[in-house]
């Protein structure tokens, strides 16, 4: 796990699949939860819509269909775990770049996430970030920079690769 580790200067640069998109809502997608009800769904339905407008979804192939659902299955993780552990999450970011998916749920919440150790399959509860680990090609925390409590706790998922 990286703890540190800000979005590459390359990840904000615009991505060519996104030309006549308005600035900001080509790669970057930003849904605020503070104080929402459902946040889980409201999240994922939110994160789908953005799959839609990028070409993720519908998936023509197994394999797009399954990194699809892996956004999602991460996506309801982040945002669980900030609704159990961190008082609710406050705003969810889906940024897109041609090679990732990176996925940033902020909170207001002390603790540091971490993959119950060891991992045990059968016992409820606590999966979530080990999920998280299993999915992603990297993962972190990184902390408000002012020393204020919360955080924002990140994932990246490898993007689909393209059909045909």
């Amino acid at each position: 796990m990286s703890t540190t580790r800000p979005p590459a200067a390359d990840d904000r640069n615009p991505d060519p699949g996104d030309a006549g998109v308005p600035s900001g809502q080509g790669q970057v997608r930003v849904l605020s939860l503070s104080g929402a009800a459902g946040v889980v769904p409201l999240a994922r339905d939110f994160t789908r819509q953005a799959l839609y407008e990028w070409g993720w979804l519908p998936a023509a192939t197994a394999d797009r269909r399954a990194a699809a659902e892996d956004v999602l299955l991460v996506v309801s993780e982040l945002v669980t775990n900030a609704c159990l552990h961190a008082g609710g999450p406050q705003e969810l970011r889906v940024h897109r770049t041609p090679k990732s998916l990176r996925l940033e749920v902020t909170d207001s919440g002390p603790g540091t996430p971490a993959p119950r150790t060891p991992h045990r399959a059968g016992r409820p509860g606590g999966h979530g970030m080990f999920i998280v680990q299993r999915l992603c090609l990297d993962w972190g925390v990184v902390r408000h920079p002012d020393g204020h409590p919360g955080k924002m706790v990140w994932a990246e998922l490898a993007a689909p690769v393209p059909a045909g």
